[in-house]
């Protein structure tokens, strides 16, 4: 939805209390749990009066009115005519600068689905468009026209784990069954993959490519850390909510309401995001890390980890209809909601078998899980087949990747792989698992829909289909049995069902989800720093300087003037069409200096540790390594004896060929031992570099933190920080270090008199004695903040400065 829209809409519903969706008010009820555990569908208990909640909950940005909003909303997205541009380029289906673009998805086959088709809508405009998901999915990407990269992971695998931990806490049973760490072995697999699928050639045709832009869905985690090593624009795509809103709570999160009232509902719901993030990085975090410092970035202090995204504003497009769930308006106007992803529908001539069941009886309906991995798939078609037979009516069953059937019935069909747009014409009602890109071709076909939640974002498209009235409530498949399945068929063959079911595909078929988003992804593109200065339909690449002149440059231009005006590679850096700054924030000067010391604590530890640790894992590598290559020259050994039967005449030696074995001929056992011996010290004194580089930090991280903390601290108790210009070296530290210096000073000072005045005005005497104690707080925090910002501010920048 464009900026104007979202303003449009504002002034046209100007009642505050209309702000909500319909989606948060009708689930409301269900959301207030009251327990602390984690709850049977796996999502997350919120407990609201935790000190996590309430103290996250003083950062979330004051509540304005619809039209406060909308303004705040629209001066953080691309200008208009960012806007206005992309519109005309979606009618001519063109774009001023051709890019490669690289499309990261990670999950199921319908996952990946919706990009293929938004991957074809961008390749109209001419852009060279690569799809990196997993392996499994080669063929089905190259069919469609576009290229494929493997970044592995395997997601029969990755579903099978969902499944079994739907939210964001594990079972102890997968705990006890190593699924954990197989989980964080295949993410560091996917994030190299998908680091590699940035950079490497077409792995058929050997056709180089390094990307331009990055589209991503957040699952693949890459994203944005990919796009920082590259300095490329970066787009996300979801079918889920993933940015913080008031509107809604996290689909993965249940609301905890205490007796204290300390958080008010739309607060509760923003938080809600950031609490969810929290955990996922919990998991996460140490992987990423470890993953960005092989491609040569620092590590993402952990309270930034869980909010990059919205830290760094990434434009992001959701997926989904915005007759089902429209935009809130505290987004920004660099988030949209764009419509349901369809490709074109295609050619399919259904098998006899098919074709004579539709043909020979009553209308039937759908039952299908698609790739989820059910634990017992004798047990569920037992279900269902209980169920359609109570209901009397005839089903086409999906065996999908848990292989259902293996129950022979006239009104029963089990059925292989079908086109979704293809079946659901021909059916009366659809029962699925919920994923967005099926949930949508139920809807676009007006059939009347129940959903069986297993995780993710299902349950959330199960709310949404019954608050629209084209479905019951939604089953989670652990309380799915015969009764209530049949229940939910008779539901969907209302004629109710039908007509509500009808109604949201005569809206949704006025939507083109995949064009819009690609009309949202150009306008969201900085065109002025992605075209190259001499070939203005090409991507800028490098930067030339000399003297104050700066040009920027594409691939080709700058291979002209390397060789034909004699300029020197020293002169050209890389260009970066969008930079990403990730700062250590920090929220007061408690949890930043204690955050900072528990951080040089963790180095220090770890550094001794490594002393010991890292020579014995290095000696253990070389060891197989070593083991390998002798198996290595066994095999060369017996290729050359066996080669002695053959005949050859001799050659002179200035005439016989290179060796191409003498590139990659294993080293001797003696330059073997003594390389592994050099390895073995240089890794315990990387350990004791480790050590003192994290004393070291003692001296200015900590200081940092705590001025940063202390220019924090007004927020605590309501007061509004205004916040600081990024840092990129030293001339800008320093450049902050001063205002902030001339402000802290001079704001501490007025707040001294100024608070009280406030207070008064406001409250009366007790207003003015509680302005009392802010002034004075201000004076300390905010005068003692810039005093030491202008000396500590120009070294914010240097790695020791960001890694806690």
């Amino acid at each position: 939805m464009s900026k104007r829209n979202t303003v449009r809409m504002i002034e046209d519903d100007p009642v505050p209390q209309d702000y909500l969706p319909s989606y948060e008010t009708a689930i409301n009820e269900g959301l207030q749990q009251h327990s602390e555990s984690v709850g049977t569908d796996g999502r997350i208990n919120v407990n609201l009066d935790s000190r996590l909640a309430t103290t996250l909950a003083r950062f979330v940005p004051d509540f304005k009115d619809p039209a406060q909003l909308a303004e705040a909303a629209a001066a953080e997205g691309p200008p208009p005519e960012y806007f206005e541009a992309a519109e005309r380029f979606a009618e001519k289906k063109t774009f001023p600068v051709k890019l490669n673009i690289v499309i990261q998805v990670v999950g199921s086959r319908g996952d990946v689905q919706p990009f293929i088709a938004l991957g074809n809508e961008l390749q109209t405009y001419g852009h060279r468009v690569r799809l990196a998901t997993h392996d499994v999915f080669d063929s089905f990407v190259r069919k469609s026209g576009l290229e494929f990269y493997p970044i592995g992971g395997d997601p029969s695998e990755l579903m099978a784990y969902m499944v079994k931990n739907p939210g964001l806490i594990p079972s102890l049973k997968s705990l006890k069954g190593g699924d954990i760490q197989k989980k964080r072995k295949m993410v560091k697999e996917m994030l190299e993959g998908c680091w590699r699928s940035c950079i490497e050639p077409d792995t058929q045709t050997g056709t180089p490519f390094v990307a331009d832009a990055i589209i991503a869905n957040p699952p693949s985690f890459a994203h944005v850390h990919c796009a920082q090593a590259l300095g490329v624009p970066l787009h996300l795509m979801f079918t889920m909510p993933w940015s913080s809103t008031r509107a809604f709570p996290h689909p993965l999160a249940n609301l905890k309401f205490g007796d204290k009232g300390v958080v008010d509902q739309m607060t509760a719901n923003f938080v809600s995001y950031s609490i969810v993030e929290w955990l996922t990085w919990q998991g996460l975090g140490d992987v990423i890390n470890d993953w960005r410092r092989t491609i040569d970035l620092e590590e993402v202090p952990f309270s930034e980890g869980p909010v990059l995204a919205e830290s760094q504003k990434i434009p992001f497009t959701y997926c989904w209809s915005p007759a089902l769930v429209p935009k809130p308006i505290d987004w920004p106007a660099y988030i949209d909601v764009c419509g349901f992803f369809f490709r074109e529908p295609p050619q399919y001539e259904p098998p006899i078998e098919l074709a004579n069941f539709l043909k020979n009886g009553p209308t039937p309906i759908y039952i299908g899980f698609g790739s989820i991995v059910i634990d017992n798939p004798d047990e569920m078609t037992k279900i269902l087949v209980e169920a359609v037979r109570a209901t009397g009516v005839r089903a086409i069953i999906s065996k999908g990747w848990s292989n259902l059937g293996g129950i022979d019935a006239d009104d029963i069909l089990f059925l292989g792989d079908c086109p979704h747009e293809w079946l659901f014409a021909n059916v009366a009602a659809v029962f699925h698992h919920g994923g967005a890109g099926t949930t949508a071709c139920g809807l676009l076909n007006g059939r009347p829909t129940t959903i069986v939640p297993f995780f993710g974002d299902q349950p959330f498209w199960g709310d949404m289909v019954a608050i629209a009235g084209a479905g019951p409530k939604p089953i989670p498949h652990k309380q799915l049995n015969a009764q209530n399945l049949a229940d939910a068929i008779r539901f969907c063959l209302t004629p109710e069902a039908a007509t509500a079911a009808g109604e949201l595909s005569a809206k949704m078929k006025t939507e083109n989800g995949v064009a819009t988003a690609a009309k949202s992804f150009h306008a969201n593109l900085p065109l002025e720093l992605l075209r190259c200065d001499v070939f203005p339909n090409q991507p800028a690449v490098w930067e030339f300087k000399r003297g104050k002149k700066q040009v920027r440059l594409s691939k080709q231009a700058a291979g002209i003037l390397l060789d034909h005006l004699k300029i020197g590679q020293k002169n050209m850096s890389p260009h970066e069409t969008k930079t990403y700054i990730i700062e250590n924030r920090r929220w007061d000067p408690v949890t930043g200096t204690v955050s900072s010391l528990m951080g040089v604590g963790y180095g220090m530890v770890k550094g001794a540790t490594d002393i010991v640790v890292k020579p014995v894992q290095v000696y253990n590598q070389r060891s197989k390594l070593k083991a390998a290559e002798m198996e290595d020259i066994e095999r060369r050994s017996a290729r050359s004896v066996s080669s002695l039967d053959v005949q050859t005449p001799p050659r002179s030696p200035s005439l016989a060929p290179p060796q191409s074995d003498a590139l990659d001929r294993p080293r001797s056992a003696g330059r073997g031992c003594g390389s592994t011996t050099g390895a073995v010290f240089k890794a315990s004194a990387s350990g004791v570099g480790t050590f003192f580089k994290s004393y070291g930090k003692f001296y200015l991280d900590v200081p940092l933190a705590v001025t940063e903390g202390l220019r924090e601290a007004p927020k605590l108790y309501g007061e509004k920080v205004e916040a600081r210009a990024p840092i990129t070296d030293w001339k800008s530290g320093a450049m902050v270090g001063g205002k902030n210096f001339v402000t802290g000073i001079g704001g501490g000072f007025a707040d001294l008199f100024y608070q009280p005045y406030k207070g008064g005005r406001d409250g009366g005497a007790a207003g003015a004695a509680l302005g009392v104690g802010k002034g004075v707080m201000n004076m300390a925090t905010k005068t003692a903040s810039g005093m030491y910002s202008k000396v500590l501010l120009p070294s914010c920048r240097l790695k020791s400065a960001n890694t806690w």
